[in-house]
C-alpha cells in the first residue's frame, strides 16, 4: 500500500523479570535501539547516541528508505546512509546489529511478494558485515537471527525476528473509506485479517523462535519491527494477523517466559505499551521511532502508559543494581519517558 505512512516501530515488552542467577549489583549493560533512519536528512541524534558508550546498536527496520526494485539504487542508498559521520562513528565503536523493516527491505508495506526479496537480503547483510557463509545469507525463509550479550556472567538474548519476508497481504480499507474514516482519526488503511492461514513469521521461523525461547538467558528482548502489543492504530502491526499475535503470548505462556521485554520500530514516535497477561505478570513494549522521521497524527493506543513522543529519538535499556530501566532520549540525549523494572522476583 502507498497510503501516507509507514514508520518503524521499537517495541519493548516488559514485565515483571525474574530474579537473575548471578548478583548484577556490579553489572552494568548498556543497549541501544533505533528505527527509521532516512539517508537524505540531517542525523543530530547521533551525537548524545555516539557518547552514550553503549555496548551493543540495535536497528530495528527502516535503516534506509530504499522503496525500489531498482538494487543499484537500494545500494546506493545504503551507501550514503553507511558513510554519514555519526554512523561511521557509531560503527567504529558499538557492536552494531539489525533487521529490516519495509522500507530497507524494499517497498513500503511489502511482503513475500516483493520480487526483489533475495537480492535486497545479500545488499542489508553486507552493509551489516554478516559473514558470506551466514544461514542468513541462504535460508528459505529470511534474515532473523538472534545475538547474546554477556558481561559478568548475566546473558542478555536479543531475538530478531524477520517479519517481511513471509508475511501475506494485508486487510485494507477502500481509499474512500480511508480518507473519510480512517484518516481523521489518525488510524492506518488496515484492518484484522481474518484467515489463520495468513502469517507474519511462516512456519519454520515460529519453530525457529519457539526454540530461542528455550534457550538460557537470564533477560530477553524480543526486537520487533513493528509494534506488537498495540491494537487499535490501523497501521502495519501484530493486530493486523491477531492470530499470530496471540500465538506468540501462548508461547510466552507456554514456556513461562516471564524475563522478555519488547522493543519495536516503526510508527515515527515513541510510547511504553503495558498488557497484563494471563498469569497475571504486566508485559511492557517500548516502540521508539525514529531517528530522523517523526509524525504529527499519533493513533490510539488503549494500552499506551503515559504519553507518546514524536520527534526525533533513540531507546535505551540499562541493566544495573538489580534493575532494568527502558527509556526513550531526544536529539539532546535527555530522558523524555523511562520505565524502571525490578529483576527480582515478584
Amino acid at each position: 500500500m502507498t497510503y501516507v505512512v509507514n514508520s518503524i516501530l521499537l517495541v519493548l515488552i516488559s514485565m515483571s523479570i525474574p530474579a537473575m542467577a548471578k548478583e548484577v549489583s556490579a553489572t552494568k549493560i548498556k543497549i541501544l535501539f533505533g528505527s527509521c533512519l532516512h539517508q537524505d536528512k540531517p542525523q543530530p541524534i547521533w551525537q548524545p547516541m555516539n557518547q552514550e558508550q553503549a555496548d551493543l546498536f540495535v536497528l530495528l527496520g527502516d535503516n534506509i528508505y530504499g522503496d525500489t526494485q531498482n538494487m543499484s539504487e537500494l545500494e546506493g542508498k545504503y551507501a550514503k546512509q553507511w558513510a554519514t559521520a555519526g554512523m561511521q562513528t557509531m560503527l567504529a565503536n558499538t557492536t552494531t546489529i539489525g533487521i529490516w523493516d519495509d522500507h530497507d527491505f524494499g517497498e513500503n508495506d511489502a511482503g513475500a511478494e516483493y520480487p526483489q526479496k533475495e537480492a535486497s537480503r545479500q545488499i542489508l547483510l553486507d552493509y551489516f558485515k554478516v559473514p558470506k557463509n551466514s544461514i542468513r545469507r541462504t535460508r528459505a525463509d529470511g534474515i532473523y537471527t538472534s545475538h547474546m550479550l554477556t558481561q559478568d556472567e548475566i546473558r542478555v538474548q536479543i531475538i530478531l525476528p524477520d517479519l517481511r519476508w513471509n508475511r501475506g497481504p494485508l486487510n485494507s480499507v477502500s481509499k474512500l473509506e480511508y480518507i473519510s474514516n480512517k484518516a481523521p482519526n489518525n488510524l492506518g488503511p488496515y484492518l484484522p485479517h481474518s484467515d489463520p492461514k495468513n502469517t507474519l513469521l511462516g512456519d519454520a521461523q515460529w519453530q525457529w523462535l519457539e526454540q530461542q525461547l528455550q534457550q538460557p538467558a537470564d533477560v530477553r528482548i524480543f526486537a520487533s519491527s513493528i509494534q506488537l502489543l498495540p491494537e487499535f492504530s490501523g497501521w502495519e502491526s501484530w493486530a493486523n494477523l491477531p492470530h499470530e499475535r496471540q500465538r506468540f503470548l501462548g508461547l510466552l505462556d507456554k514456556y513461562q517466559i516471564d524475563n522478555l521485554i519488547i522493543v519495536s520500530g516503526d510508527t515515527h514516535w515513541s510510547e511504553l505499551s503495558q498488557i497484563s497477561r494471563q498469569n497475571g505478570k504486566a508485559l511492557w513494549e517500548m516502540t521508539t521511532s525514529g531517528l530522523t522521521e517523526e509524525w504529527k497524527a499519533v493513533s490510539p493506543n488503549t494500552h499506551r502508559q503515559g504519553q507518546s513522543y514524536s520527534k526525533a529519538n533513540y531507546g535505551v535499556i540499562e541493566l544495573n543494581n538489580k534493575q532494568l530501566s527502558m527509556s526513550i532520549k531526544d536529539v539532546t540525549g535527555k530522558k523524555v519517558m523511562t520505565k524502571t523494572l525490578s529483576l527480582d522476583k515478584g
